[in-house]
């Protein structure tokens, strides 16, 4: 199973970028400047963009004709989305069923997910009585209920502090082993302690995956820029 850009080529107003290569299980980290192109990529395996040239494949399918719904991919935002009228338990729900008509075996699975996040009783609480990285909990838990093969992680916990933030993450590599993870970061150092490869984003191009011990230790010139060496 793995993720494929086929000669992608990517446009938004006057902006480019260009992906041709593949990746299978396990977390790739995404890092660039800001503005270089990490979402606009992520948002285009969700389908929330179109792919004009090229090809993006899920094992060996390509998935350019499908709707974000029909995708075999979860995607975890900043901002968490979660509606903050519903509970905790209908905000995972939400991952079966968008229109939350659950049946008993759906329940069943979203309270083994609150639990496999830490948030074992909390189901029937709504967002705004929680605290910030227990909301973050719950958006992945719906992520992890969704069981998708392709997961894309666009910078969620940016918001938590240094504590709740390595606690999310390190939540990320436990529960998501076997899946393609795609995690954008600002935090290269960060990376290096989770994932054990990288795509690097600069000049509208996000080139292949690179060990990313191998990455940081001789980075390319204009890595090395960014990394203020």
């Amino acid at each position: 199973m793995g993720l494929r850009f086929d000669d992608v080529r990517l446009t938004q107003g006057e902006f480019t970028l260009a992906a041709d290569w593949e990746t299978g299980p396990g977390l790739t980290a995404v890092i660039g400047a800001s503005g270089s192109g990490k979402s606009t990529l992520l948002a285009a395996v969700a389908g929330f963009l179109p792919v004009p040239d090229g090809r993006i494949e899920v094992d060996g399918r390509d998935i350019g004709g499908l709707p974000p719904a029909r995708r075999p991919v979860a995607m975890l935002f900043q901002d968490n989305n979660l509606f903050p009228h519903l509970t905790l338990a209908q905000n995972v729900g939400l991952g079966l069923a968008p229109r939350l008509r659950l049946a008993a075996g759906d329940r069943a699975r979203v309270e083994d997910v609150l639990e496999r996040v830490g948030l074992g009783g909390l189901g029937a609480r709504r967002p705004g009585a929680v605290s910030g990285g227990q909301q973050s909990r719950a958006a992945l838990a719906r992520v992890l209920v969704q069981d998708r093969p392709v997961v894309l992680l666009d910078e969620p916990f940016s918001a938590l502090g240094p504590g709740q933030r390595d606690e999310m993450l390190r939540l990320v590599k436990e529960t998501l082993s076997g899946r393609v993870v795609l995690l954008v970061t600002h935090d290269p150092e960060e990376a290096r302690d989770l994932a054990g490869q990288a795509v690097w984003i600069d000049e509208g191009v996000a080139r292949p995956p690179s060990p990313l011990d191998a990455l940081l230790d001789n980075p390319p010139e204009s890595l090395a820029r960014y990394l203020g060496r």
